[in-house]
């Protein structure tokens, strides 16, 4: 059966895969959406060919999107797209109307493991400690309730996992075998019970 809201005209599901920047959304974005046979969108790859953009951010290297027009952007491809689809990006949340929206999955990994990730994938100390910092400080889960309420968002730990694993639980979540919830993280306490706050939050 597909999911449906309150809107009885909404049968399909639109899935948003955020998290903070090698938390690994992507992937498992992708993943998902072969699984369940859904339309894929990537936002940053739709940002670059609609030319959604309004400049670029010199000191952080990436693109400064026009979340008004995106928005335009995404409502029309959702209104045109006849199965379910899987968005990804770390600021999904917030360019996806709320009435189009089914569910945020907010992907969470331990800030020690995410650090070892951002380092293998090149990023200099400053964007990595600025990406630590939002992944410690829950800023994409904050920004998923805020904007798509609580009811529709599920917060996962990845730490460890990998894609099909993480895959296979959204699945479940998705079936009703495993529940939708949120709050299931603290790296804050964590890193100060384990006395490495200072290392890991410096900004």
């Amino acid at each position: 059966m597909p999911w449906r809201s309150s809107d009885a005209t909404l049968t399909k599901r639109v899935i948003l895969v955020t998290g903070t920047p090698c938390v690994g959304k992507t992937s498992t974005a992708k993943a998902l959406a072969e699984k369940l046979k859904a339309a894929y969108v990537n936002l940053t790859e739709l940002a670059q060919r609609k030319n959604l953009t309004v400049g670029t951010d010199e000191e952080r290297g990436s693109l400064v999107v026009d979340e008004k027009r995106m928005k335009r952007e995404i409502r029309k491809l959702v209104d045109a797209t006849d199965t379910d689809i899987v968005i990804d990006g770390h600021y999904a949340a917030s360019v996806v109307p709320k009435t189009q929206c089914t569910h945020v999955f907010v992907l969470r990994r331990d800030p020690a493991e995410l650090r070892e990730l951002m380092r293998k994938s090149g990023f200099p100390d400053k964007k990595m400690y600025e990406n630590l910092a939002s992944e410690i400080l829950d800023v994409c889960l904050v920004e998923a309730i805020s904007a798509q309420g609580k009811e529709r968002t599920c917060e996962l730990n990845v730490t460890g996992e990998t894609v099909n694993q993480i895959v296979g639980r959204i699945v479940d979540v998705l079936s009703g075998r495993e529940e939708c919830r949120v709050g299931i993280v603290d790296w804050l306490g964590k890193l100060e019970r384990e006395g490495l706050l200072d290392e890991y939050l410096r900004i």
